[in-house]
């Protein structure tokens, strides 16, 4: 994975039906066109999976969804993007969002999981789940429940020399305190980054 890389070319495109309207992203050049069309496949797929797991084709009259995407890493090839879906339900008390990231290798369309970012055998859910218990508490963040730790394919994305970890909505913390987001700098980590994954390449 090399260093000097430009960034890919993205444009908005829009899904529009009754009641929805989504946002989403589109490489349109910066790579080869394998990995352009493979990202965008996957980028597609989560956008329908969120839209499905949001109800709106069961009862679309009384569902609306609204989506809209952030990057936020293009850089050194590395692509980091999030996925925001909105939900509203006729007469419910209030809607439901949505996040999810994807991260890829721009040169292959790879997806990389969380466990890419860190040497093969390091106990990285240990040293991250330390690093998050510890901001749960400066932070004093009122968890659900007892903070057990981070799951293996914890939702993360990659802001340039950062790696955010986050939860969904009462998935740790009450609906009113939002998505819980956990800043962990590259070299904070440093020991247990993979020098040529995506994560390790945003040092230097």
């Amino acid at each position: 994975m090399s260093n000097i890389q430009l960034p890919l070319q993205v444009e908005s495109r829009r899904m529009v039906m009754h009641n929805l309207d989504v946002l989403y992203p589109y490489i349109i050049s910066g790579t080869n066109a394998y990995a352009i069309q493979k990202m965008n496949q996957q980028i597609m797929n989560l956008v329908k999976r969120l839209i499905i797991e949001q109800g709106y084709y069961q009862n679309p009259q009384t569902t609306q969804v609204y989506g809209s995407f952030e990057i936020k890493n293009n850089q050194r090839g590395v692509f980091s993007l999030n996925i925001i879906n909105y939900t509203y339900i006729y007469q419910h008390a209030h809607g439901m969002t949505i996040t999810k990231s994807l991260t890829f290798d721009i040169q292959t369309g790879k997806v990389y999981e969380l466990k890419d970012l860190f040497k093969p055998g390091s106990d990285y859910t240990k040293v991250l789940s330390e690093i998050v218990q510890k901001q749960i508490k400066e932070r004093e963040i009122p968890v659900i429940e007892e903070f057990k730790g981070i799951k293996p394919d914890q939702d993360y994305y990659i802001a340039d020399k950062a790696l955010v970890v986050y939860y969904q909505l009462y998935e740790l913390a009450p609906y009113a305190y939002g998505f819980p987001m956990f800043v962990i700098s590259v070299y904070e980590v440093d020991d247990i980054v993979k020098e040529d994954g995506p994560f390790g390449v945003m040092i230097g």
